[in-house]
Parts: C-alpha cells; structure tokens; sequence
C-alpha cells in the first residue's frame, strides 16, 4: 500500500525521515540523467532531419516547431492528471517511461537501415538524395509522440516535486527549497552545454546511433535513479482539480450577477471563508479587483446547509477559490507577452545549425566546430552572468541607490534583448550571405553576438518568467504554474510555424527561407521579427503597469518594505 505523506505530517512522524536533501538529491539526479537523454537528442535534432531524413530546411523545421509544441501544450495536461488524479510521483513515474521508449524509438531510426533513407552527398550531389517514405516518417514521428508524453508529465511536475521535500511553514525548509531553485538552475545549465558539445560532437563527427545511444541509456538511468530514492519522498495528496473550482466560480458569479456589491468593505455582505484545505500553505484575503467575481463568495439565503457548509457548490464558492481564479486572469496578459519573445529565440534555434554549416568553422589547423555547438555561447553567457547578476549587479543597486529590480522589469528587460537579438542576427546574416555570394566564408564565431545577447535575454526574462508564475500563483498550484512557461513554448513553437510557412509561401523572388540559405533572405525574417519584438514589448509594458502583485506575496512584502525605507 502506497503511503502518502502530507507536508504538515513531517513533525508528527519524524522517525520516516522522509524529504529534505536526502530526498532531494534522488530528485536532482533523475533530473539531470532525464534531461541529458532528452535534450542529448534535441539539442542536434535539426540537423539530423536535414542530413539523415534529407529534409528539405522549412520541412524540418515545420516538424521541429510543432514537435517542440504538442510536447510543451502536453505540459498542461500533465500538471492537470498530477494535481488532480496521481500526485507529482506517479506522473513522473509514467511519463519517464514514456521518454524511454520514444528515445529508443528515434535511436531505432538511426541505427535500423530500413527507418532511415539511404545515405547521399547532399550538399554536391542533392538531386540523388531521397526523402523518408511512410514506414521511416511515421516511425520517427511515433518516437516524437512518446518523448512529447513523457515530457508533459515530466516538465510541469519535477520543479514542485522537489519543493515538496521541504516544510515552507519553516525558515529552514524555505531556505532549503531557495536553495533547490539554484541547484536545479546550476544543472540545467550543465546539461545544456553538454549537450550542445559532447553528444553534438559524436553525432556529427562518429555516429547518430551512438550519439543517441547514450542518452537512451543515460534516460534509464535516470529511471533508476528515480525509483531506488523512492522511500525518502514525500508524496503530497492531489487536491483535486483547479480548473473545476474556476469553473464553479465563474456559474457562481453569473447566477448572482444581479446582486449589488457596496463599493467599500462596510460589512453588510457576509462572505464564505471557511478554512483553506490540508495541502494549502497560504490563505488569500478578499481583494476589490475585478470584483464582480466576489459575487460567487456571497452568502444569500439557503446557500448554506445546518452544519456550515455550502448546499450548492455551483452557486456559493469561498474567498480562496475566488482569490485563485483572481490569480490566474491576472497572470495570462503577463504571460502571452512572453510568446513572441520566444518565436524570436526558437526562430534562432530553428536557423542558427544551417548557418553555421555554411561558415568556417575551424579553430586552429585540426578542428572544427559541430554546428550543432555553437549554441553553447548562450549557455555559457547564461552560467556566467546569472552569478553576477544575483551576487553583484542586486546587491550593489540596493546598498547605493536602495533599489530592486522586480520580476516584470527583468522580464521587461528580456524582452529588449530578445529584440536586438533579432536585430543582431539579421545584419550578421546579411554580412555573410554578401560574403558568400562573393566566395568568401565567414567565420562562425560572427554568431556570437546574437547568442551572447540571446543568453542575456533568457537570463533575464526565461528565470524571471519562472519565479514569477511560482510567486503569484497559489502554493498548491504549482504544477499549473509551471506548465505556464512550458505553454509560451507550444503558442511560440506553433506562430513560428506559421510564420515560416507564410514567409515560405509568398515569399517568391527572392524566396526569403530558400534550402540554400545563400540564394534567400534570412535576414529578413528576422528583421521582421525584431519589428513583432517591438510592438510586443509595447503590449508588455502596459500589462505590467497595471498589473496588481498577489496580495501577501513575498514580492509584495518587498515593494513595501523598500517604500518605508525610501520615505
């Protein structure tokens, strides 16, 4: 029988010594072996639909950007299955199968000679080089469905997972959950230049079976991992699902959408606030923003039975479930400010493999740089300025001027990077389609820029979106919150699509995304990106200034605090 503990159930049983960094660092592990199969794949993915499948670049990318959306949009329903039905622990439990088998799917592509095209000399000869038939196509996109399950249960569940290990009631439980963040973020970073050098590297230069070989290995591992630190976890209950408590809210408020509301709190309208459930940390006070909600709230005769509690949930709901639905509309223009910022990045990701292929990209006599690397600047810009940021730039401008930073000017920020990422790359491109038409290469650490301003731009704006879902959404719903950044992913990866194939489609003389980059305007798309950027940091800026924080958040107690003192 599976027991599941519940977070204010550690000091009653301290002898199960479940949770904390024991727990933890099961947790991390798994999570570092997951990510390394998964993004061991991924992170070269382009360019082995283009050289192996041989196809054609918008085709690649076509599948690649709706690949990376279902995979994202599987995020949501993913934190709905684990907050609602199976906890965090059974939904990561299944869906690391699911990565497992699409893993060993796509390395079955690449090692069975019947699920892949025959080799050809596709950039001299590329008349003689065939697409994939049905049987091969079919195979790799059956791959792509299971890594997609996996990674929606995966995604939304890991961050809250490991959270869960820790007492939030306690100064030393929120410090040790401060500290997780920063090991998960130090991980993360980790993977990503590994995959973007030592898997990108045998995959270009040895094999594409053992290049996806090892991260299919690394993938059980990680399952392993998962299941032998099983003992020490602590396993919060599902509390049912969010999204029928919203839509109670909603029937609510419509059926008293007659009822007159007093423009002040004067205490004539008796409200409903019972006590918050077992697995809930915080309870939110009634706000006067979009008030027409608190209708639901009201108490009217008959609403409730003898003993207190409501006669009909579809017509009386509590202050905490009007508060969460207050919660989630509050975030959404916040958060689809963000897509077109990451149409911008996966736009680059989609491109950035076929330029550098046609740059020199030699360091020193003997080696060459994959092109399937070259992204690691960004990470590295990433590693090395998150520190600085957070140990020299937010000290230094508190101590001198007595001044934060918050969570929507960084995001802000992320987005003007996002924008001159846009602009950086279009005239990099335009300099080496001009060199090339004169048989000239140019050098691919002309990418830099572009990538060092695109890991400025995830720094800023891909962390702070993180923290700012986890802060202003309530604590048990966390899965929710980290499905948000995820669902940015699927609406940027589809509007991406879509902006390729429409560029792709009247786009005729010159054809902006022609297959040789050098007969077509690349610069363009991204010129035209930058220009969406501008308008989309417009829109960002009037939501977040009128945006209202969730009332009792730490972010809130801040601005307070840093009032006072100012005064």
């Amino acid at each position: 029988m599976e027991v599941v503990e519940k977070p204010e159930d550690r000091k009653s049983s301290p002898e199960k010594k479940r949770g904390g960094w024991t727990a933890v660092s099961f947790i991390l592990a798994n999570e570092t072996l997951e990510r390394l199969g998964t993004m061991g794949i991924g992170a070269n993915f382009m360019a082995y639909l283009t050289r192996v499948l041989h196809l054609e670049l918008v085709e690649a990318t076509i599948i690649l950007n709706v690949w990376l959306g279902f995979t994202n949009f599987a995020t949501l329903f993913g934190a709905i299955i684990s907050d609602a039905y199976i906890g965090r622990f059974k939904t990561i439990a299944f869906a690391s199968f699911f990565s497992l088998f699409g893993l060993m799917t796509v390395t079955l592509t690449s090692w069975v000679h019947q699920l892949h095209p025959p080799p050809c000399n596709i950039q001299q000869h590329p008349e003689t080089c065939v697409g994939p038939n049905k049987l091969q196509l079919g195979t790799l996109l059956l791959g792509l469905a299971f890594l997609t399950v996996g990674s929606g249960g995966i995604r939304p569940c890991s961050i809250p997972f490991g959270a869960d290990q820790f007492d939030q009631r306690t100064e030393k439980g929120l410090e040790g959950m401060a500290s997780y963040f920063n090991w998960y973020y130090l991980t993360f970073s980790v993977v990503l230049i590994f995959a973007h050098t030592v898997f990108v590297y045998i995959q270009d230069n040895f094999s594409w079976v053992v290049g996806f070989g090892i991260p299919t290995g690394l993938m059980a591992c990680s399952i392993v991992m998962f299941f032998i630190g099983m003992r020490f976890y602590v396993r919060v209950k599902p509390q049912g699902s969010v999204f029928s408590s919203i839509a109670r809210v909603i029937v609510a408020a419509h059926k008293k959408r007659n009822l007159k509301l007093p423009m002040e709190d004067d205490g004539t309208v008796e409200y409903y606030d019972p006590p918050v459930k077992p697995g809930v940390l915080s309870k939110l006070p009634l706000t006067n923003q979009y008030k027409f909600l608190n209708k639901a709230a009201v108490i009217e005769d008959c609403d409730l039975k003898s003993d207190g509690v409501q006669a009909n949930k579809w017509r009386l709901c509590s202050i905490q479930e009007v508060e969460e639905l207050k919660c989630l509309i509050r975030v959404v223009p916040v958060w689809s400010a963000g897509i077109i910022l990451l149409v911008a990045m996966t736009t680059q990701t989609a491109f950035i493999i076929p330029q550098a292929t046609k740059m020199d990209r030699h360091m020193g006599p003997h080696f060459e740089v994959p092109p399937g690397s070259i992204s690691v600047i960004s990470f590295m810009t990433i590693g090395i300025w998150v520190p600085i940021y957070d140990r020299i730039v937010i000290p230094s401008l508190w101590r001198r001027h007595k001044y934060r930073i918050s969570l929507l000017q960084r995001m802000g920020i992320g987005i003007f990077f996002a924008i001159l990422t846009m602009f950086t790359a279009g005239f990099v491109e335009r300099a080496r389609r001009t060199r090339a038409v004169e048989m000239k290469q140019t050098s691919v650490f002309w990418l830099a820029l572009q990538l060092i301003l695109a890991g400025l731009c995830e720094s800023f704006n891909f962390i702070g979106q993180i923290e700012f879902f986890n802060s202003q959404f309530p604590d048990h719903m966390r899965s929710i919150a980290n499905s948000l950044f995820p669902l940015s992913f699927a609406a940027a990866s589809y509007l991406s699509s879509l902006l390729v194939a429409t560029v792709h489609k009247f786009t005729v003389s010159p054809d902006w995304l022609n297959n040789d980059l050098d007969k077509g305007r690349l610069d363009y798309v991204y010129y035209l990106i930058a220009g969406l950027g501008v308008v989309n940091l417009l829109y960002f800026w009037y939501c977040a200034r009128s945006y209202q924080y969730k009332t009792g958040s730490q972010i809130e107690d801040l601005e307070e605090e840093e009032k006072s003192l100012v005064v």
